[in-house]
Formats: C-alpha cells, structure tokens, sequence
C-alpha cells in the first residue's frame, strides 16, 4: 500500500521512526502544531490535504491525530479512506492506548504533558502539552489570550502571580517515547515542576498505535483502535468510549 500520512509536528520524531519500519510506502507530511490553537483552522488545513492528494496515487490517508479539540470533527474522506485513532488527544498516542489514557487521566487529572518534539519545535505560543477538563482547556484559552496580548514571558508572569497554574495542576510529566535523547526537555520539566510546586514523573511513552496506524493495522469494527472513513463518510463525534464515529 502507498499510504499518505498527515500528522502534528509534535509527533515528528514517533511517526518518522514507524514509517521507515512499515512495511507501506508512507509519505509523511507535518503539520504546524500551533494550528491547535485554533481547531476550525487545523481543520480547514487537514480537509484541504486530503482534498488535494493526486488521483489514484494513494490507498489511504492516514492522520496520526485525535479529536483535538475538535478539530477533527468534520472531516470527510474523498476517493480514499481515511484512518484515525480513536483517541481524545495525542497524550493517547503518546501512552499507546485509550485505557492507560483513561487510568493516567482518572489518577493524575491535574497533570502538564512534555514531549520531545513538541518542545524542540516550539513555536512561542506554549511551553508543554496539557490533558485535562473542560476548566482546563478555559485555562489554556486565557493562557493563550494572555501570549497574544502580552508576549509569553508575560503571560507566563500573570499566570504564576494569579497562582493559576497551581490552581488546576500539580503534577508534570515527561513522556519518554525511546527515538531519540530527551534529557534535555526532561530537565526542562523537573525545573518547571519544581519552580510551580508539582510533583515530577517520567513516564514511558508507547509507540503501538502509531506503528498500528502505519503499517496499516487497523482491524474492524467500532471498538477497535481507530476508525476508518469510508469515501463520502465523515467523523463524527461521540459522547462513548468510542470517542468517534463515521457519518454519511
């Protein structure tokens, strides 16, 4: 199969290292990952993505995303079907699954995800990956506004003096996928947990659904691992432990 993967540069390093080892002829694209910050927008790049592959030239697209905010909601395959996990975030990419997702979430609610690329390819507009509640994402959103109005050193000042971040967090975890050395964004989050108070953990990332994802294994039916659209389906959203569906 000749596959066409479309994924966050936040996943760079995981989806270049499956992708060498498929067995698929896979083209990877990257994506910028401060379009998360505005979900219709990533949208709006990932349909016109898909929109625009050459005819006939690919079996399948693959997106090495979730729901993210709702940015995947929407988007409808063309002349070939399009592959997703069935994932809320890419914390459940990171962790390989959407139980050790479920048991890390219902154990640490209060958790500031750091990966490697997400880190290395930062762009300004945040300093790590979060997973939380809905106060959470309202959190981020002020976050954000406060960037665009002040500039992030400033930002990141109003946020320590309101004690907002304490608030809301007190654990900070570093994700370690084993591609490449992290030690130096692992020593960024230990500072960043110990300057906010939190407690610090390592915590080893699993590959298996982006290696699934990319070799093509995708198995059947709703409760599998991902979600395969059909040309003229689009995703849908679900309020279940299928997180996504497929609509006509």
């Amino acid at each position: 199969m000749r596959l066409k993967c479309l994924t966050c540069e936040a996943l760079a390093r995981p989806v270049y290292l499956s992708a060498a080892r498929s067995t698929h002829i896979v083209d990877v694209e990257l994506v910028a990952r401060g379009l998360h910050n505005r979900p219709s927008g990533l949208r709006e790049m990932l349909q016109s993505h898909i929109d625009a592959l050459p005819e006939r030239l690919y079996d399948a697209v693959v997106l090495v995303y979730g729901l993210c905010g709702q940015a995947t909601v929407g988007l409808q395959a063309r002349a070939v079907p399009v592959v997703i996990p069935r994932a809320h975030d890419c914390i459940t990419l990171f962790l390989g699954g959407r139980e050790r997702y479920r048991r890390h979430f219902e154990d640490h609610p209060g958790t500031y995800w750091y990966v490697q690329d997400y880190i290395e390819r930062d762009d300004g507009s945040s300093s790590a990956l979060s997973m939380g509640s809905a106060a959470d994402a309202d959190l981020q959103a002020e976050y954000e506004g406060y960037v665009a109005r002040f500039g992030k050193d400033n930002a990141d000042y109003l946020m320590e003096v309101m004690g907002a971040w304490q608030s809301h967090y007190n654990r900070a975890a570093y994700v370690d996928m084993g591609v490449a050395d992290g030690s130096g964004v692992e020593a960024r989050a230990r500072a960043e947990a110990e300057r906010r108070g939190w407690t610090f953990e390592r915590v080893t990332g699993d590959l298996v659904l982006i290696r699934r994802l990319l070799q093509a294994d995708w198995g059947a039916g709703e409760d599998d691992d991902f979600l395969v659209l059909e040309p003229g389906q689009r995703l849908g959203m679900t309020a279940d432990e299928r997180i996504m569906r497929a609509e006509a």
